[in-house]
């Protein structure tokens, strides 16, 4: 009776550590993470109001105000940065979004196991290259000498094209290129999506007469959808992070008017320059994370208003 009553008097808290320790002690490393890297960090975002010298630290930096915020607005890049990133972005989420979902209905109804295995094999791997490898293969590709799409052209009577010099070309190089890379990993989370439909569903739609394009439509899609919905809002809040390396990789001063874009320009004012600026850079980067979180939390309240899956 004795040890019921303590036990009782415990905090919830504690008890559940002490059924349940080895769960707690796997999830320090992440919360680790998480605490190291992502909100420790958040000290230094100070720096963006701040005149920052490296002698004075942080904290006996000037204060500016919004005086860095003012003057990335009022230059003259911002708006081709601005059109630059979204472009890019929007391109790749509309261009991107339905690929994966294709392919994991087409693997889903695939009847050969083996067959099946190897698609998702070939699908897969390209997500493995390294950022350098891919740009490489890219420049060797569309190369207007050696590479094989000229070498195509060529052969068809048609003229080479120096793709990588036309600023044209720039937005659809990068969207094409990733959707290559990414899509058989994509797939992976709708395929294990449409694993989880209920098999009875798909065993009466077929004693009705229903064909696979009925079932995909009416079981397969409503099935997925939650998990769509989320990664939609996932990939809203990323949109203006277009990523660094690769567009870096890609640039060159031909077809710099379409490639320059957030990422790329916060490195060159901030590490690239002569005289390293860190509070300008920084608030280009507060300002790029405060509009990705506006985006994240007005489209999660646009999918609660219509019925469907939110983060929160």
């Amino acid at each position: 009776m004795v040890n019921t009553s303590k036990k009782k008097g415990l905090p919830r808290l504690l008890l559940d550590l002490k059924k349940c320790w080895q769960l707690y002690v796997l999830f320090i490393l992440p919360l680790a993470y998480v605490i190291i890297f992502k909100y420790i960090p958040m000290y230094g975002a100070q720096i963006a109001f701040k005149d920052y010298k490296f002698t004075l630290g942080i904290g006996g930096s000037p204060w500016a105000g919004f005086k860095h915020f003012e003057r990335f607005f009022k230059s003259h890049e911002f708006w081709n940065l601005m059109k630059n990133t979204l472009g890019i972005s929007i391109y790749n989420l509309v261009a991107g979004f339905p690929f994966p979902i294709i392919l994991a209905i087409l693997l889903n109804y695939a009847r050969s196991t083996k067959f099946k295995k190897t698609v998702q094999m070939v699908t897969y791997a390209p997500y493995f290259i390294s950022t350098v490898v891919m740009v490489s293969m890219i420049l060797q590709f569309l190369s207007p000498r050696v590479g094989i799409i000229n070498i195509m052209r060529e052969l068809l009577g048609l003229e080479a094209i120096n793709f990588m010099a036309v600023p044209e070309y720039f937005k659809s190089i990068y969207v094409w290129s990733g959707i290559w890379q990414g899509t058989g990993y994509g797939a992976i989370i709708y395929l294990a999506a449409l694993a989880g439909i209920d098999p009875t569903l798909h065993e009466a739609a077929i004693v009705d007469g229903a064909n696979k394009l009925q079932r995909i439509r009416h079981i397969d899609l409503p099935g997925i959808m939650p998990t769509a919905v989320i990664l939609l809002i996932l990939n809203t809040g990323q949109i203006l992070n277009t990523g660094f390396e690769k567009i870096l990789l890609m640039q060159n001063p031909m077809n710099m008017r379409t490639s320059e874009v957030i990422d790329t320009f916060v490195y060159q004012v901030g590490l690239a320059s002569q005289t390293v600026n860190y509070s300008y850079p920084t608030a280009v980067g507060l300002f790029k994370s405060v509009v990705n979180l506006f985006l994240i939390a007005v489209v999660n309240k646009i999918a609660e208003r219509l019925g469907g899956s939110t983060l929160w």
